[in-house]
């Protein structure tokens, strides 16, 4: 999908990022029952690190994560810097009881700028955020057969037009899946800050925070681009068998010396 980022000049790309890491990763229990679920090992570098990496290949400049099940770990693992990111943290107590809406929410008076919305399962390509770096996009993928959740329609503009919860209906028109990573505008963070405090106040804690995307996407008051994550290797770890699957996609990285080795050896 063809996208206008050279519209935009180099000030404009966002250098915050927001990272959603409070859930307990029950999945992929026994490997979370003493761990995050961002600092599962993908063939021997964890989940978190490399979104780090991801993050300061782009430029980033301020990691804000939203923190619940073992925080302490994540803490300890990263401190307060890494390379040129400063590192904040927010603490969700009630993270056992409450779903991402809520951790999106706890994250409303510590960012007042434009971010990039990320989840604590997803591996990728670090190209893959070249077009994610500029305000109001959101990540989507062609329907495949291992994937499931929220799909989303697009218009012929690469405008996101509706969210659909589930894909168990049969549909016409072509559906994409949601990648689960957004980026936002400071004027779109504040209307979506509002919708939070009226799910939130209403004591509705365990909804997606896609249910606030797909309400004001139907009234306009927020527009997404959408950007194919297609073209390069991505993938959502939720269980074991996900976590298989990503070690496939993403083989460890020969050092070196592992390499010297196998020219010798052939």
């Amino acid at each position: 999908m063809k996208s206008d980022s050279d519209n935009y000049s180099g000030h404009n790309r966002i250098t915050t990022a927001l990272l959603l890491a409070a859930g307990t990763g029950s999945r992929l229990f026994p490997l979370t029952q003493n761990s995050p679920k961002c600092l599962t090992l993908v063939n021997g570098k964890s989940i978190l690190e490399r979104l780090i990496n991801n993050l300061k290949s782009q430029g980033f400049k301020r990691l804000v994560i939203v923190t619940g099940h073992k925080k302490e770990c994540i803490m300890d693992y990263l401190g307060e810097k890494s390379g040129d990111i400063s590192i904040e943290y927010v603490y969700s107590p009630l993270y056992k009881t409450t779903n991402n809406i809520y951790s999106l929410w706890m994250a409303r008076n510590i960012i007042n700028e434009p971010f990039v919305l990320f989840e604590s399962d997803l591996v990728m390509n670090s190209t893959l955020l070249d077009e994610m770096v500029y305000p109001d996009r959101m990540a989507i993928a062609l329907m495949q057969p291992w994937l499931n959740g929220t799909t989303v329609s697009v218009n012929k503009a690469n405008r996101v037009t509706k969210f659909q919860e589930g894909t168990t209906d049969s549909y016409s028109d072509i559906r994409y899946k949601t990648v689960n990573i957004y980026s936002f505008s400071l004027l779109s963070w504040q209307g979506i800050i509002k919708k939070l405090n009226q799910h939130i106040t209403e004591g509705d804690v365990n909804s997606y925070y896609e249910t606030i995307f797909a309400e004001m996407t139907d009234n306009k008051s927020l527009v997404f681009e959408s950007v194919s994550f297609d073209h390069e290797p991505w993938y959502e770890i939720d269980t074991i068998k996900d976590l298989a699957k990503a070690e496939i996609l993403f083989p460890r990285e020969l050092k070196k010396i592992d390499r010297l080795d196998n020219a010798m050896a052939s």
